[in-house]
C-alpha cells in the first residue's frame, strides 16, 4: 500500500519543489520538511465554499471522490478540491462528532480506548460561515460553538501551539498521514504526506512551517486527495466523511 502511494506521489512530484505552488494560482503546493515531501492545500473560508459530505440524499455513503463529484454536477456545482474528512466505522459512518448543514448526525465522542482516535486529546475541525477552526474535544464541548459543519478525529497534532504530549521525535511508526490546521491568517490548511512520516514530523510542519497553532490528524494510510488541476484523484480506498471545496459549475 505504501509502495502504491509512493509511486503515485513520485509521478506527481517530479523534481523536488520546496514550499512553492506548481502554478501561480494553485491552492496546492509541494512542501519539503525534515527530508519528506508533503502536499499542502490552503483555502480561505471567507471566499471558498468549504464543507463536509457524508451521504447522498438517499442516505448512501458517497465513498469516493468520483461519486461525490458526479452528484454535485447534478446540482450544477464543481468539486474543486477534496480530502478524506476523518475516521469512520466499517459502514463508512463517522467515528465521532459529525455535523452537516447544522444537523448533528453523530454526537461528540469523549470516551477513552485504543487507536489513533482515542490517543487523547483528540479534536474537532469545524466550519462556520466565513471561518474555520480546530479545537481540542473538551474545549469544543465547553465552547458552546454551534457550527454549520464539524468532524471529530484524533489525535490533535498541535494544541494552542504545543505538540501532542505522546509524540516522539524518534518514533519508528512511519505512515502516510494527513491532517488539517488553521493558519495564522485564519485559512484552512490541508496536508497529505507523500511518503510515510511520524506524527511528530507532521505536527512540526503544521506549527513551524504552516503557522498553525492548532492542527488535527485526519487519518493514516487511507489518506486520499482530489486535486483536479493536477489530475490527481486518489481512489484506492473507500471513504467515510469527505471535506470538499465547491464552486458553481461553468455553463
Amino acid at each position: 500500500m505504501h509502495r502504491w502511494l509512493t509511486i503515485l506521489a513520485a509521478g506527481l512530484l517530479g523534481a523536488p519543489i520546496s514550499a512553492q505552488a506548481l502554478s501561480p494560482d494553485s491552492a496546492c503546493r509541494k512542501v519539503e520538511h525534515l527530508g519528506s515531501s508533503y502536499t499542502a492545500c490552503t483555502f480561505d473560508p471567507a471566499q471558498d465554499n468549504i464543507r463536509l459530505f457524508s451521504t447522498d440524499s438517499g442516505g448512501k455513503p458517497y465513498g469516493s471522490f468520483k461519486t461525490l463529484r458526479d452528484s454535485l454536477k447534478r446540482d450544477r456545482l464543481a468539486l474543486r478540491f477534496a480530502i478524506n474528512g476523518g475516521m469512520y466505522e466499517p459502514d463508512q459512518s463517522p467515528v465521532g462528532l459529525y455535523i452537516e448543514l447544522g444537523s448533528t448526525q453523530k454526537a461528540l465522542d469523549t470516551g477513552t480506548g485504543w487507536g489513533n482516535f482515542r490517543l487523547l486529546p483528540n479534536g474537532v475541525f469545524y466550519i462556520q460561515p466565513g471561518s474555520v477552526g480546530v479545537m481540542e474535544t473538551k474545549a469544543f464541548a465547553a465552547s458552546g460553538i454551534e457550527p454549520l459543519y464539524a468532524t471529530q478525529s484524533g489525535p490533535m497534532l498541535v494544541i494552542d501551539g504545543a505538540f501532542h504530549p505522546s509524540f516522539l521525535i524518534d518514533s519508528t511508526s512511519l505512515k502516510i498521514r494527513n491532517g488539517v490546521g488553521v493558519a495564522a491568517d485564519g485559512k484552512a490548511v490541508f496536508v497529505v504526506s507523500d511518503s510515510p512520516v511520524r506524527f511528530h514530523d507532521l505536527a512540526t510542519l503544521f506549527r513551524d512551517v504552516l503557522t498553525c497553532r492548532n492542527a488535527l490528524f485526519l487519518d493514516g494510510s487511507i489518506s486520499s486527495l482530489y486535486v483536479p488541476e493536477w489530475q490527481r484523484e486518489d481512489s484506492a480506498f473507500p471513504l467515510g466523511p469527505i471535506i470538499g471545496v465547491t464552486s458553481v459549475a461553468p455553463d
